[in-house]
């Protein structure tokens, strides 16, 4: 139950807490959206008459959906510095979690490329239109409107992800509330105060995730 005592060190932790909150929002929008760019190429060469990138792009999906985020958060953390590579801990998160987003978005935006009426695309060819524009001004834009509703669903997915960014001492919102809950020993007070944060994000985004689905099924 929730009580004066307790609402009291929610006000003196709040601030501390919301800096973290920025960073793991931060984290996900750059996660999210590198991602989804590399997704959508994934996509495209996964699709490829050539089977050699086809099967490149493939084994490269398939990797990256099967390693858990915070693996590959570790991996590029403390991997890369061994092979020359030296990143902050916001950097590696950015990195690490991008390329999960890209594995995982590959598949919901070729998805959406597959769904584009085949009907769009023989008029393409009609109006004698090259595989490359029909590609570019037909088939991405459409599929991309497509796997809108599912994308944003992943991005709240991620945005959760971001609190495994506090096992490389990144000071997002999970990682500070540990700290918090170390010097009050307060724990639960805190994290219930962090969960709380989390739900502001994540509840409004899922909410608008099915709404942007049902206008866009409508309108298709």
């Amino acid at each position: 139950m929730i009580d004066d005592s307790m609402l009291g060190a929610w006000v003196i932790w709040l601030p501390e807490l919301l800096r973290g909150l920025w960073i793991s929002i931060q984290l996900a929008v750059v996660s999210v959206l590198v991602g989804s760019l590399l997704g959508l190429g994934l996509a495209v060469l996964s699709s490829s008459r050539n089977r050699g990138v086809r099967t490149a792009a493939i084994v490269f999906v398939e990797i990256g959906r099967g390693t858990p985020a915070l693996v590959v958060l570790q991996l590029v953390y403390f991997g890369l510095p061994g092979a020359g590579l030296t990143f902050s801990s916001f950097v590696s998160a950015c990195v690490a979690l991008s390329l999960t987003t890209a594995a995982y978005t590959s598949e919901i935006l070729r998805a959406g490329l597959q769904a584009v009426p085949a009907g769009e695309l023989e008029a393409s060819w009609a109006l004698g239109m090259n595989g490359r524009d029909t590609l570019r001004f037909i088939v991405i834009p459409q599929g991309v409107r497509i796997a809108i509703p599912p994308l944003a669903g992943f991005a709240v997915l991620i945005f959760q992800a971001t609190s495994l960014a506090f096992t490389i001492s990144l000071q997002e919102l999970l990682s500070r509330a540990y700290s918090i809950g170390s010097s009050t020993f307060r724990h639960l007070d805190v994290l219930l105060l962090a969960g709380l944060l989390y739900l502001v994000i994540t509840v409004p985004g899922g909410w608008l995730t099915t709404r942007a689905e049902r206008r866009l099924s409508r309108h298709l």
